[in-house]
């Protein structure tokens, strides 16, 4: 990697170089870079539970979009400069240099799962407006990346009005270009970019036909060049008209050569090489103005290729402006070189496909594999397409019912979408329902516009993209099939799965446990599908093991109000049987249900649901129940729930993964707890043992190893809770930090491997917070607290459990720019007693922060 020493010819200066701020200019002069990354995830949410459920794939992390956020969306937000000894000198927000998309779902999730790296895309997009004449960075994107040329004009529509609408409610403004999906394009997709004001689109220089020069009272009819073989300039901007001069569109081709490898090379592991890769694009024919553009996937930098988010701040803050270039986006370069030549585009184009837009819907041989077919490539898009065509019958013939113009209500759903509060979704009712709706006829109305959206979100493209109709993305996409066929029979009564899953039995599948995509759906999907009884089972069994009131909860985007409940033990058994009101927050769908949970214990459940008949038939099964449950006969209370409540039973299986992990783990606490003790008397008793086995160079006894390794992570873990509480309650660290230390040499001495995850996050959390109060909270001796941190640094390194000091070091960064080096530069501060900014400094270093030029400065 790149770092900024490395071309400072010699300056000696480890202060974070400065780009070239750009001057207000009415035409554009010399060499201009834009540098755009796609940032997009696909929507995985669990179609019932609208959200995304554990993804082992993605182990360690929860889920893709956990890990390749921390991979890439933040580390962009707050990509490093390190000098040649890698030490940081700088904090690049390269979302703020970066001409980016971000599609709406990965923006929706940003925005739940990390506020302060969403707020630092939303404060880059400003400060990129106001550096570049009003201009941002960011563009939007079609709302969940479906194919535009292979969808129906009204689909085309919603897709960029919902692109739309999502980029102004976040970047509160409207989009001036918008990104297609696989920028694939056609001239039905340029109309309604047209129509719905887009500015301008980028596309690969393969997607282009011909061009000429604009016609001229010297030149009425310019001589069009054929360059359908990528070989239109990419340095220019180009105007692209519909038939007939009915409305144009301007496009950019972004440099094929260099983007390929950006993303297939190792170009972009130092700036330097990027930067020379660059300029070897720039013409030298003496024109005014050129833009050099490149394009790729936003993940490129650091996840597909790790740290190289580094070399895009370095060469935004260093190595473009040190060779006079200036960094832009589109919109701010086309605000100052319009388009001087006419584009005509090849009918149907990809970037990702030689075929035109055939990798999703056809086999064409792009996203294969070695051995494999696409031949359910067809079948799965012409089961879709009849599906979509079926539920647009549904909606007109309900949906008239209900709404003064349903597809108006369709297009303006997006603001249901992104707020599902009762207000929210109230007002947006009332202003489209056609007469006052009955409560029934609020809950058919989400319906049918849910139906629809899910019948968007069955055609995002990533179902096409790989090698296999079974994969994760088919299975997501058949998923959002299923729910809107459920949401269509719910309003309508119709039965279209059976003609939907027959469809599906033409699209082989290359899995011979799954032979076609029918089995494929019952086996990946069916499965999948969640009803009220479901979640009301789910409440119950949890509700055994949670100690608060159990009034009201959420279980995801179910609301529970809880009208009743009773709980009693007998012996080893567990009892509780209760009333619930379920409500969906996204149709409004509403159940009474009760139910009986005996817990047999250990990991033996049965639980019974069933619909609630009233509060006096409820108290009797309570008394039928808890009567059958003092015989104290497992036996017998099992009979009388299902003579009660019917054969339908539920259990620890049943549950929802994420809650049924947690119930594994607290009933695995009793023995892990008890393992705990056995391991720890065991190193103890072997101590000796060991360390002699390791003081003369000879391997352990793996069973002693084993022992070590457990016991001794067991008790850093007791440490750091009571750690994690003496830092919340702002106690005395001392003691417990002595305790650490005293674990961290045992378990270096012993050459233990110390397997707690949670206790990397525990050290990372306690090790931020601790800063924070030293910064900001101080209310002892500095040098003292300042000493206690580092150590706390020290122990956790030592550690070898793979401790990120990240947040840590942005943390000081900021409170060394904005407090302590403002101070520094006043020469009144080096009249007074200069020890408290050398400890401040000093502390610098132990988080690898560059501070030795303002440490000599006090010396």
């Amino acid at each position: 990697m790149t770092s900024a020493a490395e071309h400072k010819a010699g300056s000696g200066s480890d202060s974070m170089p400065h780009s070239t701020e750009v001057n207000s200019l009415s035409s554009a002069t010399g060499v201009y870079v834009a540098v755009h990354g796609h940032f997009y995830q696909p929507p995985r949410e669990n179609p019932y539970l609208d959200a995304i459920e554990r993804q082992s794939g993605a182990a360690p992390f929860h889920d893709w979009n956990e890990r390749i956020h921390y991979e890439c969306y933040r580390p962009n937000a707050f990509a490093r400069v390190l000098n040649d000894r890698g030490e940081l000198v700088g904090i690049v927000n390269n979302y703020e240099y970066l001409s980016f998309n971000i599609g709406a779902t990965l923006m929706s999730w940003l925005e739940k799962h990390d506020v302060e790296v969403y707020q630092r895309i939303l404060e880059a997009d400003k400060k990129s407006s106001v550096r570049l004449n009003g201009h941002g960075n960011a563009i939007a994107q079609v709302y969940n990346h479906i194919i535009m040329p292979l969808a129906n004009e009204r689909d085309k529509y919603t897709q960029i009005r919902w692109g739309k609408a999502d980029f102004k409610s976040r970047f509160g403004r409207d989009p001036e270009g918008m990104w297609l999906a696989e920028a694939a394009v056609d001239y039905a997709t340029l109309e309604a970019l047209i129509a719905e004001g887009i500015k301008f689109i980028i596309l690969a220089p393969s997607q282009a036909q011909r061009c000429r020069n604009f016609p001229t009272h010297d030149n009425p009819s310019p001589q069009w060049q054929e360059v359908g073989g990528s070989q239109i300039d990419p340095t220019r901007p180009y105007r692209c008209y519909l038939k007939g001069k009915k409305g144009f569109i301007d496009i950019f081709f972004y440099d094929g050569p260099i983007s390929r490898d950006m993303g297939f090379s190792d170009v972009v592991y130092n700036s330097s090489h990027f930067a020379g890769r660059i300029g070897a694009a720039v013409r030298g024919d003496h024109r005014s103005s050129q833009l050099i553009s490149v394009a790729t996937d936003g993940e490129t930098f650091g996840h597909h290729k790790g740290g190289t988010e580094k070399t895009l701040a370095f060469a935004f803050r260093y190595e473009f402006p040190h060779r006079g270039w200036t960094v832009t986006n589109f919109a701010h370069y086309l605000s100052l070189n319009k388009p001087t030549m006419e584009v005509e585009l090849k009918p149907v184009t990809a970037w990702s496909c030689a075929h035109g837009a055939s990798r999703w819907e056809d086999d064409c041989g792009c996203g294969g594999a070695p051995g494999w077919h696409l031949k359910w490539r067809r079948p799965l898009r012409d089961a879709l397409n009849w599906l979509r065509d079926e539920l647009i019958k549904v909606y007109e013939d309900h949906g008239r019912k209900l709404f003064t113009d349903p597809w108006l209500a369709r297009d303006e759903y997006i603001a249901v979408i992104g707020d599902r509060s009762q207000e929210n979704v109230s007002n947006f009712l009332a202003h489209h329902q056609n007469h006052k709706l009955t409560e029934d006829e609020l809950v058919d109305a989400l319906r049918l516009l849910e139906m629809q959206r899910h019948s968007l979100l069955m055609f995002t493209s990533c179902g096409w993209f790989f090698e296999e109709l079974s994969r994760p993305e088919g299975t997501q996409i058949l998923r959002y099939a299923a729910r809107a066929l459920e949401l269509a029979g719910d309003v309508a009564g119709v039965r279209l799965e059976h003609a939907f899953v027959k469809r599906l039995n033409a699209a082989p599948s290359n899995i011979e446990l799954f032979g076609h995509g029918a089995e494929v759906y019952r086996q990946l999907v069916v499965t999948a599908q969640i009803n009220f009884r479901q979640v009301a089972a789910q409440y119950a069994i949890t509700s055994l093991f949670n100690k608060q009131s159990h009034y009201q909860k959420h279980i995801y985007c179910y609301t529970v109000s809880e009208q009743d409940f009773e709980l009693q033990r007998m012996g080893a058994m567990t009892l509780a049987v209760g009333h619930l009101n379920l409500v969906s927050q996204v149709t409004w769908e509403s159940e009474h249900l009760q139910f009986a949970v005996l817990h047999l214990g250990g990991w033996d459940f049965h639980c019974c649901i069933q619909p609630f008949e009233g509060r006096r038939a409820h108290s009797n099964l309570k008394e039928k129940l808890f009567s059958a449950l003092q015989l104290a006969s497992a036996a017998n209370t099992i009979m009388v729930m299902t003579q009660l409540c019917g054969d339908e039973a539920y259990n620890l299986q049943n549950l929802f993964a994420e809650e049924r992990h947690r119930i594994m783990g607290l009933l695995s606490q009793e023995t892990l707890s008890r393992l705990d003790q056995l391991y720890t008397q065991t190193y103890r008793d072997n101590y000796g043992i060991l360390m002699a086995f390791h003081r003369d160079g000879l391997p352990a006894p793996q069973e002693l190893q084993v022992a070590a390794d457990i016991a001794l992570g067991h008790r850093c873990m007791t440490i750091l809770r009571a750690l994690e509480q003496d830092i919340a309650e702002r106690g005395n660290i001392t003691n417990h930090l002595v305790e650490l230390e005293a674990a961290v040499t045992e378990a270096k001495h012993l050459r233990c491997t110390l397997n707690i995850r949670e206790g990397k996050v525990l050290l990372e959390q306690v090790i931020l917070r601790s800063l924070w109060q030293l910064l900001h909270d101080a209310n002892g001796n500095l040098e003292t607290d300042i000493q206690q941190f580092e150590r706390l640094v020290d122990a956790a390194n030592q550690l070898n459990i793979g401790i990120s000091t990240y947040k840590a070091q942005e943390l000081y960064f900021h409170y060394l720019q904005t407090q302590v080096l403002p101070k520094l530069a006043a020469s009144k501060a080096l009249l007074q007693d200069t020890t408290q900014y050398r400890q401040m400094l000093k502390l610098g270093e132990k988080l690898n922060v560059c501070v030795s030029p303002w440490l000599n400065k006090l010396a």
